[in-house]
């Protein structure tokens, strides 16, 4: 998939879950690591923003036996570990 400027939430989302099958437990993460650099650039920062929520949401609801998160970090990014 080509993640760009117009990716909609729910695509970016996808691919992020996609993204932590391939991940080995107890490995730990920010949602911004869960894509190629250049693909984050394109992402629009209000869109980065929303999808951080959803992925949080998503942390503590869906995935809570495969993810934990762990708190956040100085810059005010979520951690997360995968269990």
């Amino acid at each position: 998939m080509r993640i760009d400027s117009n990716t909609s939430l729910q695509e970016l989302m996808d691919v992020a879950k996609e993204t932590i099958e391939e991940l080995n437990q107890g490995e730990k993460f920010l949602v911004k690591d869960l894509f190629r650099g250049f693909e984050w650039n394109r992402i629009g920062k209000g869109d980065r923003t929303r999808l951080g929520s959803m992925f949080y949401n998503y942390a503590l609801n869906e995935a809570s036996s495969q993810l934990n998160p762990l708190g956040k970090t100085p810059q005010n990014q979520q951690m997360y570990e995968k269990k």
